[in-house]
């Protein structure tokens, strides 16, 4: 029997969170890469992962929480297409690979756009980390108003209005984005 899916409710230390954040790909991706060129801007780090040919470039904020990090994820030859994600460290090592459910979300920067779209719940087979993957029709427009703002707010609606809400800290971002896409650019 699957065991549900809980976050972990002792806080870690963000030093040892930094490592896994850094070492984490997208969901679709999850392995181990190299990391490289980090750099940090205020409460955000940008960096360049690498495993033989293949590269990403990811944004990340790490300071609000001690088990959850956002990141907004580019790779070269569709720079234009950047991925938003949230992980959020489990006590356990996942058993299997799976979408665990796909439900309504709303974002949104201060009091900018309500960004309406989906987030989806996935897991993967030998990772701690349960990720969740945002689908949303403007995602552009809200990380142009991530560089703009002070705090990006989550909604996630897990079903029968059981919401789970979640806030990042934006100071950084700006700098933090534009280098990544610069790194994404450059190497397209």
């Amino acid at each position: 029997m699957t065991r549900p899916l809980r976050p972990r409710t002792a806080r870690r230390l963000l030093c040892c969170l930094l490592p896994a954040a850094l070492l984490s790909a997208s969901p679709a991706l999850a392995t181990n890469y190299n990391v490289s060129d980090i750099e940090a801007h205020e409460n955000w780090h940008s960096l360049s992962l690498s495993l033989g040919d293949e590269r990403h470039f990811r944004a990340l904020e790490q300071h609000s929480y001690s088990d959850s990090i956002l990141s907004v994820n580019y790779t070269p030859g569709v720079c234009d297409l950047p991925w938003l994600e949230v992980r959020v460290e489990l006590e356990e090592l996942q058993s299997e690979s799976r979408v665990a459910n796909l439900v309504p979300a709303d974002l949104r920067v201060d009091y900018a756009t309500i960004h309406s779209g989906a987030a989806e719940f996935v897991t993967q087979r030998g990772d701690r980390g349960f990720y969740v993957n945002f689908y949303l029709d403007e995602l552009d427009l809200l990380i142009d108003e991530m560089r703009d703002g002070e705090t990006l707010r989550l909604r996630i609606d897990r079903g029968n209005e059981d919401y789970w809400f979640m806030s990042f800290d934006m100071a950084g971002a700006a700098e933090a984005i534009a280098r990544v896409e610069r790194l994404c650019e450059a190497a397209s």
